[in-house]
């Protein structure tokens, strides 16, 4: 296979840790893009020694810190430029190291070389992003999840955060149900339901009425909600996943959104 051919693959993934890591689907794309500029601009930048996963993850750390890892250069209000004011509080690299190991699921030998440093500090920078989320703000959470234990094995590692569940819904109509009962900060919400209705079909419905209410979306195939068409999700958690990807995509998104509805 050619390296482009290896390159495209990957690219739904790259997109998927842009756009959690800048919390906004536009910002994230661009950056991504920029990275395919860039390496058709210097061919070098894919490091012929790693695979072309980690070439393309580590050419686009070379883009992100050549412009100051800057969430988006244009001007923003609200929401975004609340994220951006809480974003220069961090320490530098932990949320990338967080979302390299969580999301993409990197080893911290492999995340030492995206980011060109040492696995020892690779590890702690993990450590220190959960110690700093940790500290991010609490909400109010809807699971629509029609496989109960999942959906109480979610429900409980989210209220261990220090979040509290709204409800639980296993059907579209049960969901619009429930949100129209009981406000959320955040959706988590499942692709395949109960009555073979759509989470996709649910969540558009929801957004209706609470347009900047973050989604995250639970799928066995990621790469299918990443089409470059809309409505497409900043966060995603694949299955099967484990509890340190729904800790980090639910801080990720909580991060982003928070407002004053929102407890610190």
């Amino acid at each position: 296979m050619s390296t482009s051919m290896q390159i495209a693959q990957q690219l739904p993934f790259l997109r998927r840790y842009a756009r959690a890591l800048t919390g906004s689907q536009h910002t994230g794309d661009r950056y991504a893009a920029a990275t395919l500029e860039a390496i058709l601009d210097d061919r070098s930048l894919l490091n012929d020694d790693l695979s072309p996963k980690l070439g393309l993850f580590r050419a686009f750390h070379t883009v992100w810190q050549s412009t100051g890892a800057p969430v988006g250069s244009e001007p923003v209000e609200g929401i975004e430029a609340r994220a951006q004011s809480m974003l220069a509080d961090l320490t530098t690299n932990t949320r990338e190291a967080l979302l390299l190991r969580a999301l993409e699921e990197f080893s911290f030998e492999e995340i030492a070389q995206i980011i060109q440093i040492s696995v020892d500090e690779a590890q702690e920078l993990v450590a220190i992003a959960y110690r700093e989320m940790s500290r991010s703000v609490r909400g109010r959470i809807q699971i629509i999840e029609d496989e109960p234990l999942i959906a109480l094995d979610i429900k409980s590692i989210v209220t261990e955060m220090g979040h509290e569940v709204t409800g639980i819904a296993r059907t579209r109509a049960e969901a619009i149900a429930l949100g129209k009962r009981e406000k959320a900060d955040l959706i988590l919400a499942d692709i395949h339901l109960a009555d073979d209705s759509s989470g996709v079909d649910a969540v558009v419905d929801l957004l209706r009425d609470s347009p900047d209410t973050p989604v995250i979306f639970i799928t066995a195939y990621p790469e299918r909600l990443l089409t470059g068409e809309k409505p497409e999700p900043a966060f995603l958690i694949p299955k099967p996943f484990d509890e340190e990807q729904v800790r980090s995509a639910v801080s990720q998104a909580m991060f982003f959104a928070s407002t004053q509805t929102l407890h610190a």
